[in-house]
């Protein structure tokens, strides 16, 4: 199975730092460039990471917080200039249609644009992959993703030859799980495959505690949760509706996931991120704090 690459553009929160920029994730799946959020500076931040703003694929916005969306005017207008080919798809929560016409009273909009605005559920799906969306509780519409590599059963070719079933129709149903007949025999599925489990990456980004943050999470291989505040703070986030590092650990935990990196970090830890690191740490070990430009493969 191919690997999952995840670039950190941008993990700061509202007032971007010397350190951090505004959010800004890219996720990437052999053709598929995936961006959630481009908040300002995300443009330069693909300069920094050696990247091409051209191959994006797909744009979610989880909502319309000026430091997730700050960066499409300049991003659309480079995309334009560079003759991009594709139709760029962009999904969003309720609203999204309405932000996308301001936009373009805005900027001269030059490249292909296919929106759509979403509620929840699966959002885009094929063969090898899905991509579903949660509603999250934020002061506005917003929304949290799953990218999700579905499993994939492998026949046994030396099983296969032995048995000497044929190319034909047959694989394909063994393949799929289905027992068949050949030569007078039942042939289960199972004596001749094996299956390859798949991968999820779940990203969780503003909002306060809610069911859903654990119903998106569950059995992720990694998430990547906003910790705005510290556990100090705890009043100060439920007030703007963010999480704590404590709340990001008790998702994970309660999620069963295997990885936790947290993002989305306030400018007031600037010079002393480790408190974010440590609270979380100490409910869910298997924890990291991110960095921009940092680069995760799974």
């Amino acid at each position: 199975m191919e690997k999952i690459k995840i670039t950190f553009l941008g993990t700061g929160n509202a007032v971007p730092t010397e350190k951090r920029n505004h959010t800004a994730i890219l996720l990437n799946y052999k053709n598929e460039n995936i961006l959630i959020d481009c908040g300002e500076g995300t443009q330069r931040q693909f300069k920094y990471a050696k990247l091409s703003p051209s191959k994006l694929t797909k744009i979610l916005i989880t909502h319309w917080h000026g430091d997730h969306i700050l960066g499409l005017p300049g991003l659309f207008q480079t995309l334009g200039m560079s003759e991009y080919q594709k139709t760029l798809e962009l999904y969003g929560p309720k609203n999204t249609y309405y932000f996308v016409e301001q936009l373009k009273k805005l900027v001269n909009i030059k490249i292909p644009l296919n929106v759509r605005e979403l509620s929840n559920g699966k959002l885009f799906e094929n063969k090898e992959f899905y991509l579903e969306a949660e509603q999250m509780s934020h002061d506005t519409p917003c929304l949290a993703y799953s990218f999700v590599i579905k499993d994939r059963r492998h026949l046994d070719k030396k099983k296969i030859k032995k048995l000497k079933i044929p190319n034909s129709p047959l694989l394909g149903d063994l393949q799929q799980g289905k027992d068949i007949k050949f030569e007078g025999k039942k042939i289960k599925s199972s004596q001749v495959s094996y299956l390859e489990k798949g991968k999820k990456v779940s990203i969780i980004l503003d909002t306060s505690p809610n069911p859903n943050t654990i119903k998106l999470a569950e059995k992720s291989d990694l998430l990547i949760c906003e910790s705005t505040f510290s556990k100090e703070e705890e009043k100060i986030a439920r007030e703007y509706k963010h999480l704590t590092s404590t709340d990001a650990a008790n998702i994970a935990k309660k999620a069963k996931v295997n990885k936790l990196i947290l993002t989305h970090i306030s400018q007031r830890y600037e010079h002393n991120p480790e408190i974010i690191l440590k609270e979380a740490k100490k409910l869910f070990k298997n924890t990291f704090l991110a960095k921009d430009l940092d680069v995760i493969v799974i």
